[in-house]
């Protein structure tokens, strides 16, 4: 038998890690069609049964004010599940319940999975689980998701529940006299005419109504005008009367009712208390010194630096191999192959681009680790409940916050999530000032530039240097947020609510697979984006080459220099130690026949089609210190930030000095008279704050609902980034 299966359930109610648990490495993620919601998919095989087991947004409710809601009722409504797993909160049932209503309510086969009894328990909570499965009239299975325990006996409830291959009776819950009334007369018109019976139960569709879901209204009026148009009518009639009479709205009554029948339930001695109820609990107490108004703040800093220097002390050594790696690659290649375009292409355009980018996948696989760390153990929420009274004075919402950490906030993530985690403002002005600052935060795509240029320029404080960069990022981002609330998008600071999840002492395999998640599609980046990106511009950085009149000059200086030695001098040795006993005048004609080579190299490399871009970029951008190569890297950034990396990599080694050492990048940049700590520093200010990679401007667009907004933050960004650029370059040459 095969069955669907959809997890659904509040945030941080163990979501996720109970579909780590039961999919383990037979995941994979994806979006759902027309929207930008990560959608993410596994199988669990359960006593010949194949379950096809589907990860839901997490919601608080179905009434789909959000995407995420909208996305998750609609899976429900239109692929209808064999069975809706609902991962409940036992140590915040009343609460976590509200959404099990409103399944309920749609008539959805369900089972509960009430995770987290060891924090209940902890909480000196009892719960009696077979009086709420009696209740509820649904089986109820306690589990413990980050150990795995119970998930056997979960997956066997709903396996036959599963098999019964039918939808259950909905639930019918009471609201009033008067909106039992104007239900009941709806319901009968909405049967009689089968308007939209056939998607939805006909009580279901009254309820939706009366809370006035846009979706169900537009839906409503496409399929059946008149009928639509008397039923908002009908709507507006209840919403006066209890305007008047109660002074509530139907929406509000409807959410006090559906609590109300929580209640009920509970108090039946489903829940006992075995505790004094004036105790503070664990996660209190140690709220009351990580989100002190004075200590947190201090503590947050100390953990983000913490953060920066695991991440650069542990992923020195496998740094350290990777670079060993690519560099005896590329001697492989450039042994193997004979001199050509085809040589310069693996070993230029693909090892040393695409190698200069993976050659960080330590460093940014540690990075992730740690973030993992704090995420799955509930301090990340900390960290956004503490800075939202940072950001009200930047006129910014304190959900802006999770979208700053998921861009990168505290290093290694995407401003694309970032981006779509915006929507979860309600404030159109404050969404849009998030939308327009996320990209600000130094994201993954960053770090590998960040890297390289510490590791050239400021080896010794590399820790030090990312802490320094994560606090310029996230001002800039606040002060750029506080001028654009203070101008195009001006607006008052909405309140900001937030649930703190209880700490939580992470899983290994959780750890493991968030870590692999993020660093596989940093890979995976690497592996296609890039390279392809790598491969075009390698060729802008190769073609036209070189006309026949620089070729025959360059080939008759060598010409010269070699006719100059003697013929002992010019012959290749026989082995390393007759090398070694070449006479001064051989060591001379080495260096000047290299230094002929190199600027072959250079003069080709001017002359390509990248080479005349950054060539004609380089009178303005030599003001922030940037000279033509670079100009050709940041160019390629505009792609992809990574691309910053790789192109820095393909362009000095088609110019090297000398192919035969093995230098990395890092090395050539610091012993390159082109390059000192001021350009360092002008490069990556410029990098935090230009223009989003393509993707993320897309996302922008669509999120903002105007192309306009897109351009502004190509264009703002970029401006923003070059003056920044030159201050810090024109007082860094001062000093």
């Amino acid at each position: 038998m095969e069955a669907t299966v959809a997890l659904g359930g509040n945030p941080n109610s163990g979501k996720t890690t109970l579909f780590n648990a039961l999919t383990g490495a037979r995941q994979h993620v994806g979006n759902y069609p027309g929207v930008t919601v990560e959608k993410k998919e596994g199988t669990y095989a359960h006593n010949g049964c194949k379950m096809h087991i589907v990860d839901l947004p997490g919601t608080y409710s179905l009434t789909a004010y959000s995407v995420e809601e909208r996305v998750a009722r609609d899976f429900l409504v239109m692929e209808k599940p064999e069975v809706v797993i609902d991962i409940v909160d036992a140590s915040n049932l009343e609460r976590n319940l509200y959404l099990t209503v409103q399944l309920l309510e749609m008539g959805i086969p369900t089972c509960i999975a009430l995770n987290m009894m060891d924090v209940a328990k902890s909480r000196g909570l009892e719960i009696d689980v077979e009086k709420l499965s009696a209740l509820l009239s649904v089986p109820v299975a306690p589990i413990i998701a980050r150990t795995g325990q119970g998930k056997r006996e979960l997956m066997d409830k709903a396996a036959r529940v599963a098999e019964k291959k039918g939808e259950t009776t909905p639930l019918v819950v009471s609201y009033g006299s008067d909106l039992d009334q104007a239900i009941l007369q709806m319901q009968r018109e909405i049967e009689e005419r089968r308007f939209l019976t056939d998607i939805h139960p006909s009580r279901w569709i009254a309820i939706k109504y009366l809370e006035k879901d846009e979706q169900i209204l537009a839906k409503g009026r496409e399929t059946n005008l008149s009928l639509a148009t008397w039923l908002e009518r009908t709507v507006e009639k209840v919403s006066v009367h209890l305007q008047q009479t109660l002074d509530t709205y139907p929406e509000a009554m409807i959410a006090d009712y559906r609590y109300g029948h929580i209640r009920s339930v509970l108090k039946q001695d489903v829940i006992r208390e075995t505790y004094d109820k004036d105790r503070v609990q664990t996660s209190d107490k140690i709220d009351k010194v990580l989100t002190n108004r004075f200590l947190g703040p201090i503590i947050m800093l100390l953990v983000l630096m913490g953060l920066y220097q695991f991440t650069f002390t542990y992923s020195e050594i496998p740094l350290g191999w990777f670079e060993a790696f690519f560099g005896w690659l590329g001697d492989a290649a450039s042994a193997i192959l004979p001199d050509g375009l085809l040589k310069s292409l693996i070993v230029s355009g693909i090892i040393d681009g695409v190698g200069g980018v993976l050659g960080f996948v330590p460093l940014i696989m540690f990075m992730f680790l740690g973030i993992a760390l704090l995420e799955d153990s509930g301090y990340l929420a900390r960290v956004a409940f503490m800075l939202d009274r940072v950001f009200m004075i930047f006129g910014l919402h304190g959900s802006s916050v999770m979208a700053y950490i998921v861009s990168g906030g505290i290093a290694g993530g995407c401003a694309v999530p970032g981006v779509m985690a915006a929507r979860t403002l309600r404030s159109p002005r404050e969404r849009l000032a998030t939308l327009l600052t996320a990209p600000f935060m130094n994201c993954g795509a960053k770090l590998p530039v960040f890297a390289l240029l510490i590791a050239a320029f400021f080896a010794e404080n590399e820790a030090l240097m990312m802490f320094i960069l994560t606090l310029v990022a996230w001002s800039g981002a606040l002060i750029v947020a506080k001028l654009l609330r203070l101008t195009i998008i001006r607006g008052e600071a909405t309140p900001f609510v937030m649930e703190l999840p209880p700490y939580r002492l992470p899983t290994f395999r959780g750890l493991m697979i968030h870590t692999w998640e993020r660093t596989w599609h940093y890979i995976k980046k690497a592996g296609t984006v890039i390279l392809g990106i790598s491969v075009i511009l390698w060729a802008l950085m190769t073609f036209p080459g070189l006309p026949d009149s620089e070729v025959q000059h360059f080939e008759s200086e060598r010409d010269l220099v070699e006719a100059a030695a003697s013929p002992a001098v010019i012959q290749e040795p026989e082995s390393a130690d007759k090398e070694a006993e070449l006479s001064a005048d051989a060591s001379a004609l080495k260096e000047k026949l290299a230094a002929i080579n190199t600027e072959e190299a250079e003069t080709a490399l001017r002359h390509s089609i990248a080479g005349r871009i950054g060539t004609a970029l380089e009178s303005v951008s030599y003001l922030a210190g940037f000279d033509w190569r670079t100009n050709i890297a940041l160019v390629g950034g505009f792609a992809a930030k990574e691309v910053v990396v790789s192109t820095l990599g393909t362009a000095y080694s088609l110019g090297e000095v000398d192919p035969e050492e093995n230098e990395s990048l890092a090395q050539r940049l610091a012993s390159s008279p082109n390059w000192n700590p001021q350009k360092a520093i002008s490069l990556i200010i410029f990098t935090i704050f230009y223009a989003p990679c393509l993707v993320t401007v897309v996302c922008i667009a669509k999120e903002a609902g105007s192309w306009k907004w897109g351009a502004f933050s190509m264009t703002f960004n970029t401006a923003l980034a070059f003056g920044l650029s030159v201050l810090a370059y024109q007082i860094g040459s001062l000093i």
